[in-house]
């Protein structure tokens, strides 16, 4: 088989930190014996990785407030790309999908006229984004897929239950580590410093997109009972609100008179930024009602800073209790409050699960392991 692939990530750097999923993976191909190009937007920039072909062919794209010109630059981007790759004679094409619509089928069906194979990776198997995905645009973009990969048993079977019958084409590939592209060096007085938190304060974090699934009601109501004996906790909430309204959260905060334990960033956090927030905590809580994977957790045990999460099934698949991080019961706020009162009883708790945690993120998720897994998938079609 050409042991050549064109990854087609056209999200990028745009609103996250999406860019460093595809360059992990773009590594861990390379060392797998793959020559990687990647196609992505022009806000992403070019990461230097060694034997990487990079291509910024998708120009412009989340910068008009008309739908139908973002979609035309999509579709010019997908053309350059896809047409690049082919007369390169790349014949794999590695898409990333969060939801479904008419110019990912466009993606698909371009490569499928010119005699490629695709590849997706499901991000999100039913999208909390878009309030109703074509029914009829799934089935054709499944229909059209040679191999389909996901991140965790959870999320396979739910695939499974809306199409039974390709069972054989998905192949689970877990969400790699940021390792490579962080920065653990910056001290934790440095950091708070930084972001202006007192240095005496125990700091739990609150990161990434605040959408209504995230449940960040669910731990204000938690933290309120907190602070009460614990007077020293500070909840930094960092990121912006994305299809859904802060005034909610505001609400219980004014409410429950949790100014003074709480720093709201309700903003973009770029990159150059993000090494503060995680070096400054003690602990990420991700109190998340639905999810099927967690780049904000895999993240955190980068960075080696102990998780508490709720005990969704795919959260479950990479955190084990008291071991390599901490879980509550999803959308209990008392299960939540007790797990933090534990949790800031002793701080030997979070040093021992942390390292735990940080151990078990650099070894399972590792990029040269998980582009051998891809690379074995790549091997069936």
């Amino acid at each position: 088989m050409n042991k050549k692939v064109a990854i087609i990530d056209t999200l990028g750097a745009h609103g996250g930190s999406f860019h460093y999923y595809t360059f992990g993976q773009a590594m861990g191909l390379i060392k797998s014996g793959y020559s990687v190009n990647i196609y992505t937007n022009n806000k992403t920039n070019d990461p230097k990785i060694n034997e990487l072909y990079f291509f910024n062919f998708y120009k412009d794209l989340f910068l008009s407030s008309f739908k139908i010109i973002n979609g035309i630059r999509w579709i010019i981007g997908s053309i350059k790309s896809i047409f690049h790759a082919r007369l390169s004679s790349i014949s794999i094409f590695h898409f990333h999908i969060f939801y479904v619509n008419i110019l990912i089928l466009f993606n698909l069906f371009l490569v499928k006229i010119l005699f490629g194979k695709t590849v997706i990776t499901i991000h999100d198997v039913r999208s909390f984004g878009v309030e109703k995905e074509s029914s009829i645009i799934t089935r054709i973009v499944y229909f059209l897929t040679d191999l389909l990969l996901t991140h965790n048993e959870f999320s396979k079977l739910e695939i499974m239950k809306l199409f039974p019958t390709i069972k054989s084409t998905i192949h689970i590939i877990p969400h790699g580590n940021y390792l490579p592209f962080i920065n653990r060096n910056i001290d934790k007085k440095q950091s708070k410093n930084y972001l202006n938190i007192p240095q005496n304060k125990n700091v739990i974090l609150f990161f990434g997109m605040i959408k209504k699934v995230k449940g960040l009601e669910v731990l204000l109501k938690a933290f309120k009972k907190n602070v009460i004996k614990n007077p020293d906790l500070l909840l930094v909430i960092a990121g912006r609100v994305w299809k859904d309204d802060f005034s909610i959260y505001q609400d219980i905060i004014d409410r429950e008179n949790l100014h003074e334990h709480c720093i709201i960033h309700n903003k973009f956090i770029k990159h150059s930024e993000v090494d503060y927030y995680y070096n400054a905590s003690d602990l990420v809580v991700l109190p998340y009602k639905e999810i099927y994977q967690s780049g904000v957790m895999m993240m955190a045990l980068s960075y080696e800073v102990a998780v508490l999460s709720s005990d969704l099934p795919p959260l479950k698949e990479i955190i084990t209790d008291n071991e390599t991080g901490f879980l509550f019961k999803s959308e209990s706020s008392d299960s939540l409050s007790e797990k933090l009162n534990y949790i800031f009883s002793d701080k030997d708790i979070i040093n021992r699960v942390k390292k735990k945690g940080f151990i078990n993120c650099k070894e399972k998720y590792d990029w040269n392991h998980i582009g051998l897994l891809t690379a074995n998938a790549y091997s069936t079609l």
